[in-house]
């Protein structure tokens, strides 16, 4: 049986993580680096680049680099727009034929569930060269918060990635894992996480006891991370360099690029130091010339222009207390999650809220993919005693005559779970029901997220109010739902694995699927030919300085050919084909035997 790895799939970096022996760790990339950002690039040569080189190359294609992607998948493009979030990118964010949000490459509309496949497809390749062996099975993060439609989308990621999604597992819960087996054997306890990470904030409230961990509630705010303070910093030296030039940089979408990568600059070195100088040269041009931006800001000052988003965590907090029936002096620890929560003002914050010092013996930017590690474990029994007891986020139910919905599993219910309740008929002798699943805390059906539709039809023709149907809920472990309704009176059922109304179609993932593959192949050839230039590059500088030494030894007709084999070389390095430069290699070596040869017989040499 192959490895299974864990994944946490981040707004702003991404981990993958393995057990080994009995403990998590995180895979290392090619670069020695723990996390991967989680971007994804389209050159203007319709490569595709992810990670670090995605990252590299932003301020120049910002049009056609994608980050924060995770604030997308599983939304429709209206609430993006009503959260500001098209307006806070370079990238162009549109409508899917139903209205999903998605983004646009030159001619091209990709959905974030490709996106986020491509991310994945990059940690599975980084897992598979660690582990030297194919990985095929997954555990995947995602914000406590997140509803059906957005863990459905995650699930497809996974699939265009190569992936089976063997879990969905909630970030606070991930973290909870890590913790409890990092801190060994513990006594009975509750902790809070609190998970304030690039693009969502959740707050769940545990109970750990004998390998018992135990989901007691989950709040959240799927709306609120890094990105939001990130943009304040934007938004401050954007009306700073308005006041001076009368020029607003963030019309232009390579300058609303630079503007984010100095502000991510910024606060995290604002995090450690008391002050931070941002510069930006040729941010515009003027009449008067290019224009630049100079400033100094200070902690001071970020933490006036973030302290509204830090107060947004309060409710929350409180809310997830309130849900478990405990307050705050009942908590036993408090455990961080999240790049953001090395912000100072964050951790004042949580030291208000829960009365008492944070657990910082973990890395917040690792702690979810070593659970998700921790979860793999469990699943393939390499991880023992450990029974983990999750909840459902928000309520689920169906929509009732008049508008109303009727809540069939409460939030807060530890999942797996199945609720059942009958329902009858409104008119007479109707023949059909509709069910309208939804997902929400609204009484009103309208105000909550549809997730989707079905009909029981066959119903025998009968007086309104006497035909009896049960409708039956399941929430499985990964809190996926499946609804069925079933006419007690004939047996005559009807079952649905909720598809989201928003998603993508089996045609539009198998088409993915495809792509990604394609794109596969093309990353295996860079990466080859990338191994490849960098063994060819010092191979030829070897060489080339041996054969300056030795060169008078040598006949005119062999320095001829090894001048020959010199400049195919360095063509070779200018050109991205593996078997090029690979064939270069071995041609090189053939001069490397011999200029050896000359050289152990040169007379002059030392004996």
């Amino acid at each position: 049986m192959s490895r299974i790895v864990g994944i946490d799939l981040g707004t702003t970096n991404s981990v993958v993580s393995v057990m080994e022996g009995d403990a998590p760790v995180v895979i290392p990339t090619r670069e020695g680096s723990h996390v991967v950002p989680s971007i994804v690039a389209f050159s203007r040569r319709g490569e595709r680049l992810v990670g670090s080189l995605a990252k590299r190359q932003a301020a120049t294609n910002p049009e056609g680099t994608f980050f924060a992607i995770k604030r997308l998948i599983g939304r429709k493009k209206d609430e993006c727009d009503q959260r500001n979030v098209t307006d806070r990118v370079p990238y162009r964010i549109v409508a899917s034929a139903n209205g999903d949000a998605h983004v646009q490459a030159g001619d091209r509309v990709i959905s974030p569930q490709e996106i986020s496949g491509a991310i994945l497809a990059n940690l599975k390749e980084i897992a598979e060269e660690y582990l030297q062996e194919p990985v095929e099975d997954a555990v995947i993060t995602v914000p406590a918060y997140f509803d059906d439609t957005q863990r459905q989308a995650t699930r497809d990621a996974g699939r265009i990635a190569g992936l089976n999604v063997l879990r969905i597992l909630n970030e606070p819960t991930a973290a909870s894992l890590a913790y409890g087996l990092i801190d060994g054997d513990i006594e009975e306890r509750v902790i809070a996480v609190y998970d304030l990470g690039g693009g969502t904030f959740d707050v769940s409230i545990l109970r750990l006891a004998e390998g018992v961990f135990e989901v007691l509630s989950t709040s959240g705010d799927t709306f609120l991370g890094g990105e939001d303070f990130d943009q304040r910093i934007m938004d401050w030296m954007a009306e700073q360099f308005i006041a001076d030039t009368g020029i607003d940089p963030r019309s232009d979408r390579l300058a609303l690029q630079r503007l984010k990568e100095a502000a991510e600059k910024a606060k995290i070195e604002l995090s450690r130091e008391p002050q931070t100088e941002i510069q930006l040269p040729f941010l515009a041009n003027t009449e008067k010339g290019p224009a630049h931006f100079s400033r100094t800001l200070t902690r001071d000052v970020f933490e006036g222009l973030v302290r509204e988003l830090v107060d947004r965590t309060t409710a929350p907090c409180e809310e997830a207390l309130k849900l478990a029936g405990l307050d705050a002096s009942q908590i036993s620890d408090v455990l961080l999650v999240g790049g953001q929560t090395r912000t100072q003002l964050v951790q004042q914050r949580v030291r208000e809220i829960f009365g008492r010092e944070p657990n910082r013996r973990v890395n917040p930017d690792e702690v979810v993919a070593l659970g998700a590690a921790i979860q793999a474990g469990i699943l393939c029994g390499d991880v023992k005693e450990i029974v983990l007891l999750d909840v459902t986020p928000l309520s689920l139910g169906v929509e009732i005559k008049g508008g109303g919905f009727v809540k069939m599993i409460e939030r807060g219910a530890t999942v797996p779970c199945r609720r059942t309740r009958v329902f009858t008929t409104t008119a007479d002798n109707q023949t059909k029901v509709e069910v309208h699943v939804l997902q929400g805390e609204r009484e009103l059906a309208a105000a909550n997220k549809s997730l989707a539709r079905f009909e029981l039809v066959g119903i025998p023709p009968a007086p309104k109010g006497t035909p009896q149907i049960e409708v039956a809920f399941d929430i499985d472990s990964n809190g996926i739902v499946s609804v069925s309704a079933r006419d007690l009176a004939t047996g005559l059922q009807q079952q649905v694995v909720v598809t989201p109304t928003s998603g993508l179609t089996p045609e539009e993932i198998e088409r993915a699927i495809a792509e990604a593959e394609a794109y596969s192949e093309e990353d295996r050839r860079r990466i080859a030919a990338a191994r490849a230039k960098s063994k060819l590059q010092g191979l030829l500088e070897s060489n080339e300085k041996t054969y300056r030494e030795f060169a008078d030894l040598l006949s005119a007709e062999q320095q001829d050919e090894i001048k020959t084999t010199f400049e195919a070389c360095r063509e070779a390095l200018a050109g991205e084909d593996p078997e090029t430069l690979n064939a270069a290699i071995e041609r090189l070596a053939d001069v490397a035997r011999a200029l050896t040869e000359v050289a152990l017989f040169d007379p002059n040499s030392a004996s």
